[in-house]
């Protein structure tokens, strides 16, 4: 049976990458960088129990996820949690259609932030090919 920490390298690995996961591991190693914890954390409780939860397919947990880190203006977080969507499924119309929803709750700053993290992914996505 697999470990949450096992579960979520995986997933990590499978939306991410080999660097980064590879990253994440060895910070979660290392005896001397400042928050060493959290990459270890980052795999146990959110990529190794929360989404690997049966309630909510992949594709409508990216959606949740994404509406609470456009409320609090999270950038970086909302450029890697669109890359995960496109990963679980979600288009960019519906990419699109999440920032639109989120305008009302959040504030036009929120979005600001978020279309702005948005259009970094494309971006990204279309350089890589």
């Amino acid at each position: 049976m697999e470990t949450p920490r096992e579960k979520g390298l995986k997933l990590f690995r499978e939306v991410f990458g080999d660097d980064m996961a590879d990253g994440v591991v060895a910070l979660g190693q290392s005896t001397e960088a400042f928050g060493a914890n959290q990459a270890n954390w980052t795999l146990d409780f959110p990529f190794g129990t929360v989404w690997q939860g049966e309630g909510l397919e992949r594709k409508l947990r990216s959606c949740v996820v994404l509406g609470l880190l456009i409320a609090q203006g999270a950038r970086d977080e909302i450029k890697f949690h669109t890359r995960m969507g496109l990963k679980n499924g979600l288009s960019r119309t519906e990419l699109e259609e999440i920032f639109y929803t989120a305008i009302p709750y959040a504030g036009f700053p929120a979005a600001n932030v978020a279309k702005a993290a948005m259009l970094d992914v494309f971006a990204e996505m279309e350089a890589e090919g």
